[in-house]
């Protein structure tokens, strides 16, 4: 029945009880809003993009940041001090969207209470939840709650309007941001050209920072528990980070590679769904279940709590209940999907499914991934028993647990490996508005590409692929949205590419007016002789519905009669790497086949040379001449510490040096560092450098730098300066030309 009531050609989320409510304070904010209002329309085409993989991993800095606040604060409390586990993870929760997506701080962590907005909303979504269970005379009797519910609202818009406020006082941030509230205060919704009012930009903040914190507190405080519950479970997440993760920084690339922290998050969202039900409402008079007659307009709840335990899916009785994350792994989870559609639907269904779900995701994996590789939890009470409290959504009431420093560190040294651990990322990142692009005329045949992409990633493959035409022989004469291929304008004289996604099995925005088109076609061959190759991008999360548009586009053209030049391409989100799929799919299928269809050579259109002249290479050793020594490379075979553990650390080290070079007694041997990534992009970000900058240096007398000549700035401060070790006078003005306090490294 859940399956079937989820078919949103049939049903519809309903805006009713608790959540009608909610709307005296957010209005038509995205949550709230009925699908047949405008605003609703506008407000998820404007931010959509802001969700997008790009976007979201360029909030990975800062998320680690909170995240290592919360690790660092559980350390300091020691070990025989209970953790308020459900209030910690309220405040990092409600600290990483207002930082990440707006780049606002509520600094929960440095406060005893939790800041009014987290109280005020408590209470407006606990009142807003009893208004809708009572009369509504009764609610007009209760005048002392009447009051305090709307000053809790004035509250909640207060701090919403602050946070606009404080972007509108400084428009252009240092860290040059483009987050959710950039796209909320320049995004343009690319169907009507309309910006987001004042009042909806408020209401979409309140949304955000309510939906974007309360969830996730609550899965992360649940998932701890049934971690704790079962010990076997416990000990296998922590065996993978530290297999993947080591005691090292976590990384973005780390975020892929810990399937078992994702399978228990899946399994914590089935047992302990934290929105334990959503609403639909019939679009039409129907009948459900082949035999109960519904009217337009009838509600239905939905009880995920019931349906995500049902034992014709997970077992008998006993099996379903229980927490077994292995059969939320990927290749079961795909399986379960395939035989069970919407058997898991904690993030709602369809188009009103939570927007912010990436955001989440990455957030919860990397807190868990953090705590689990610093800290050692156990229960404070080793006999609780779960307990419930409810707001809007459900989490554990009265969880404590405590925790001690793992790998025998102090707080202090846990907090040094803390802070060292995360940069920026130097890359470009992506904004919010959407332009059609005006590729140049270049020589070349054509070639026409058309995207479909509600978060840019789409429009980012098709620029890029534009951008590398002209070096395989074409020129791309056309980037722009699939709509605008609509009605017979796909070209016959070159090779069309179809770059889309699929959102829940529905195609993108500036997708819809194509997809109909080309669905409404039938068997009348309309588009024999059009050339073309589809590549689509999808999250297998959504195992059913993921490729279904790429799929269809490539399936349609070709029953049209188009050529399909080769074969399509496809790529998941959930592993990270799109570009790279999209690069090799490019490389190994799509430029070998147009090249050989429309005899393009390797050097260019009929070997005239378009892609661009020969190219030579030459391999050279800067470093070596600039500090005018014979250097080579050597290979260390060995190394073992001679110390015991808690004295200071000396190591013995075994080196094979280079054919033709000998070593006596007394000699030196001298090493040439490479300064780790994260110290050279960190001091760039200091000196607010642009990650291609060059540097010519220019000196009287002999330097160990390379002078006279543009090097990139990056090589200097990898290669020829000590960043580890403190600053000295003596070195303070050998880098006077950036200000820089950073020796040069010693022999």
């Amino acid at each position: 029945m859940v399956h079937e009531l989820c078919d949103e050609s049939r049903f519809k989320k309903g805006i009713d009880g608790a959540l009608a409510q909610i709307r005296n304070g957010v209005h038509d904010g995205l949550f709230t809003a009925s699908l047949d209002e405008p605003s609703w329309g506008l407000a998820h085409r404007v931010l959509t993009p802001a969700f997008g993989p790009m976007p979201i991993q360029n909030m990975f800095p800062d998320m680690h940041e909170l995240a290592a606040q919360l690790t660092l604060k559980w350390a300091r409390h020691g070990p025989d001090t209970p953790i308020m586990v459900t209030d910690d993870f309220t405040r990092l929760a409600l600290d990483t969207i207002a930082l990440c997506s707006m780049d606002f701080r509520f600094n929960s962590f440095y406060h005893d209470a939790l800041h009014p907005f987290i109280d005020a909303m408590a209470n407006f979504l606990v009142e807003s939840n009893t208004r809708s269970e009572q009369p509504g005379f009764v609610t007009l009797l209760k005048r002392g709650a009447k009051k305090k519910y709307w000053k809790d609202i004035d509250t909640l818009r207060q701090t919403a309007q602050n946070v606009v406020d404080a972007r509108k006082r400084n428009p252009n941030p240092s860290t040059d941001r483009h987050d959710l509230l950039s796209a909320m205060l320049d995004g343009v919704d690319p169907k009507t050209g309309q910006k987001l009012s004042e009042s909806s930009i408020i209401d979409n903040l309140i949304t955000f920072l309510i939906a974007g914190h309360e969830t996730t507190s609550g899965m992360l405080s649940f998932a701890f528990y049934a971690m704790l519950k079962n010990p076997a479970t416990y000990r296998k997440a922590q065996l993978e980070v530290d297999e993947v993760v080591g005691t090292g920084p976590i990384r973005p690339e780390h975020m892929n590679k810990l399937p078992y922290l994702s399978a228990i998050l899946r399994e914590t969202l089935r047992l302990y769904p934290t929105i334990p039900m959503i609403g639909v409402q019939a679009i039409n008079d129907d009948v459900i279940g082949g035999k109960y007659a519904v009217k337009k307009g009838q509600v239905f709840a939905l009880l995920l709590a019931a349906s995500q335990v049902d034992p014709r899916v997970f077992g008998d009785e006993k099996t379903a209940k229980e927490f077994i994350p292995e059969r939320m792994l990927d290749e079961s989870f795909s399986q379960l999907s395939k035989e069970f559609p919407d058997f898991w639907k904690p993030f709602g269904n369809g188009v009103r499914g939570c927007i912010g779900r990436p955001f989440a995701w990455q957030e919860s994996v990397l807190i868990l991934a953090m705590l689990l590789q610093n800290l050692e939890f156990r229960f404070d009470d080793p006999g609780y028993e779960l307990q419930y409290k409810q707001t809007l959504t459900t989490k554990p009431q009265g969880f404590l647990m405590r925790a001690s420093i793992r790998h025998g560190l102090s707080a202090s040294e846990l907090g040094l490996r803390l802070g060292g651990g995360q940069n920026k990322t130097l890359g470009p990142t992506t904004t919010t508005t959407t332009k059609k692009s005006k590729p140049q005329q270049q020589k070349g045949k054509p070639l026409y590409i058309y995207y479909g992409s509600n978060s840019g990633t789409c429009e980012a493959l098709a620029q890029r692929m534009a951008a590398g035409a002209s070096l395989n022989g074409f020129s791309a004469r056309v980037v722009d949205v699939l709509d605008s291929a609509s009605n017979k304008k796909l070209a016959r004289d070159g090779p069309v590419v179809i770059i889309t996604a699929s959102y829940e099995g529905q195609p993108p925005d500036n997708a819809g007016e194509f997809y109909k088109w080309i669905e409404g076609l039938g068997e009348s061959n309309e588009l024999d002789g059009v050339s073309y190759a589809v590549f689509g991008c999808g999250h297998r999360d959504w195992t059913q519905t993921y490729h279904r548009v790429p799929k269809f586009f490539d399936t349609a053209i070709h029953a049209q009669g188009g050529s399909r030049l080769c074969e399509i391409g496809l790529t998941d989100a959930a592993e990270g790497q799109m570009f790279s799929d999209f690069e090799q799919w490019e490389d190994d299928l799509f430029w070998p086949a147009v090249k050989a269809k429309y005899g393009v050579s390797s050097e260019g259109v009929d070997g005239s040379g378009a892609g661009g002249g020969r190219i030579s290479v030459r391999f050279s050793s800067p470093r070596s001449s600039a500090l005018r020594q014979d250097v080579k490379e050597a290979v260390v075979t060995e190394t073992r510490r001679l110390t015991a553990t808690e004295a200071k650390q000396k190591k013995h080290l075994e080196i094979q040096l280079p054919t033709g070079m000998t070593y006596r007694s007394g000699d030196y041997l001298a090493v040439l560092p490479i300064n780790p990534a994260e110290s050279v992009q960190r001091a760039m970000r200091r000196f607010h450098l642009a990650w291609d900058s060059n540097v010519t240096i220019e000196a009287e007398g002999q330097t160990r730098l390379p002078t006279d000549l543009p090097v990139p700035v990056y090589d200097i401060l990898a290669s020829y300066v000590e960043l580890a070790q403190p600053a000295t006078k003596r070195v303070g003005s050998l880098f006077s030309f950036l200000s820089f306090p950073f020796p040069l490294f010693s022999y």
